[in-house]
């Protein structure tokens, strides 16, 4: 009994959380060793510094935090995913600079997003196949501030973007740059809820990114006060594309408004394309001349290109003999 009391009287005060420090001549040397080391709550304090190293978090509530200028961890990939892998619910990242993911498979990303709830705050995402891939987890909110995505994405042989979401809760970046991004999309997001303001969002003279913005699936979006700038290289002329998958889903509300966008002879027709099935309120936006708010051109062919596409995969997916089928026409064309 007295055991049990002394177990109570314990469970009714709060553990706290510890810091761990990492860096050279710390109790940690790499910041993937503090992290191991962590119980939940834990914060990762790590030095200023370049660290080849990556990491899989898979603690919850961990706060890892750059000091100084900043950490910067390179060069290395954990489970040929990403240098951070965050499995982990309710993650907080803060002063950190991940660069150059690379993985066999060319779907690298600085952070794989695989648990409930990220929140990345000050973060620059540098020259990495992925700036984020987060996993379908429909109930995490991924908020992202102050943060920087540069020189992300490639397209061998499947395309990555600067920020890519499965279907999440909630997709929330504000005050957050975008630049350079090539062959993939700036943002994608398959969120049930997208919030984009006062971003800055631009090719550059070099990038080649395809759409600025792409609500594949319909969802929820506002998007407000952002400035977009479309380069010369661009590999699409569209800025924010609305059903590019999943034309026949629509979200319940779609705001488009107070968005800034030039064009650096990218040859933009409409800064919005909106191939959804719903009815987005595209307002109070100021585009070039010529430009129109928003625009509907194409929908009927999409729409038929997604048909057969999904018509296909489910005919591949059939039973054999279709399959076998499907195999032999596609041979042939």
């Amino acid at each position: 009994m007295k055991f049990l009391a002394a177990l109570l009287v314990l469970a009714a005060f709060p553990v706290h959380a510890a810091t761990l420090e990492a860096g050279k001549g710390r109790t940690f040397a790499l910041p993937s060793a503090a992290i191991a080391a962590a119980s939940a709550g834990d914060t990762i304090a790590i030095d200023q510094g370049v660290y080849f190293d990556c990491a899989v978090v898979t603690k919850d509530r961990l706060t890892m935090i750059g000091m100084g200028d900043g950490a910067v961890m390179t060069d290395k990939t954990c489970q040929g995913k990403a240098i951070l892998v965050i499995s982990g619910r309710d993650v907080i990242l803060r002063n950190l600079v991940l660069t150059r993911a690379r993985v066999p498979d060319r779907n690298g990303a600085g952070i794989r997003a695989e648990g409930d709830n990220l929140t990345i705050e000050r973060v620059r995402f540098i020259n990495n196949e992925n700036g984020i891939l987060a996993a379908d987890a429909p109930n995490s909110t991924i908020r992202i501030r102050d943060s920087e995505f540069t020189d992300n994405g490639r397209c061998a042989p499947e395309c990555a973007h600067g920020l890519y979401v499965g279907h999440i809760k909630e997709l929330d970046v504000q005050t957050t740059r975008f630049f350079r991004t090539y062959n993939g999309h700036h943002v994608k997001s398959r969120a049930a809820n997208t919030i984009l303001i006062g971003n800055d969002i631009a090719d550059g003279p070099d990038g080649a990114a395809s759409y600025m913005v792409d609500i594949a699936e319909g969802g929820d979006l506002l998007m407000r006060q952002n400035t977009l700038a479309k380069g010369p290289k661009t590999a699409s002329n569209r800025v924010v594309v609305l059903g590019a998958e999943k034309p026949g889903l629509v979200g319940s509300a779609q705001f488009i408004d107070s968005n800034m966008l030039t064009d650096d002879g990218a040859g933009v027709s409409a800064l919005v394309l909106n191939w959804g099935a719903g009815d987005p309120v595209v307002a109070r936006n100021t585009v070039p001349k010529g430009v129109d708010q928003v625009s509907t051109s194409g929908s009927l062919f999409h729409r038929a290109h997604v048909w057969l596409y999904e018509w296909k995969v489910s005919l591949m997916n059939g039973p054999g003999f279709a399959k076998r089928v499907v195999k032999a026409i596609l041979a042939r064309v």
